[in-house]
């Protein structure tokens, strides 16, 4: 206890002599302002970058676009059900609407594939059966299948820990 007390005290005078800027901005950082989305503030320097207030999730139908359109390009979070009315199906995309700015910040097109005798070229490689959440990158690689809907928060947590996302934003842990 003595030796944690020892080093706090030593530690004082240096955070103290760091000082701070006068705008009370420190290191480019500016300070969290209560109500203000973070992913629309982000100067880009975590890898993030900036969503505009303008900016919409891209969400589309699974017959307006093909898998390879994305590579390298978008996240894809597909959505699959057997039917629009679906609970699941209607419960997953009121979440992504309600909190769209951290998964534009990811770069996060969704697909939704509500037909499934339309077997669209979504539906041919991924093969859901029932209600399926399915996470893929930008390489086009499956990273995750869900059988029930997720939360905006536990997409991004999931995304954030893809090998091109640590990349992006630098905590790769490269040499």
């Amino acid at each position: 206890m003595k030796l944690k007390r020892l080093i706090f005290l030593a530690m004082v005078p240096l955070v103290a002599a760091m000082g701070s800027r006068p705008d009370g901005e420190a290191d480019g950082h500016r300070p969290y302002v209560r109500g203000e989305v973070p992913a629309a503030r982000s100067d880009g320097n975590d890898g993030t970058p900036a969503a505009s207030n303008t900016a919409e999730l891209r969400v589309l139908s699974a017959s307006e676009a093909e898998p390879s359109e994305f590579l390298w390009q978008a996240r894809a979070v597909v959505i699959f059900a057997d039917t629009p009315a679906d609970p699941a199906f209607v419960e997953q995309l009121a979440a992504l609407r309600r909190d769209p700015a951290p998964l534009i910040a990811r770069d996060v097109v969704v697909i939704t594939d509500a037909d499934p005798s339309a077997a669209s070229p979504w539906r041919r490689q991924l093969r859901p059966e029932g209600f399926s959440l399915v996470l893929m990158d930008k390489d086009g690689q499956v990273k995750q299948r869900k059988p029930v809907p997720w939360s905006v928060r536990e997409i991004t947590r999931a995304i954030d820990k893809f090998p091109l996302r640590l990349q992006e934003i630098g905590r790769a842990g490269l040499p």
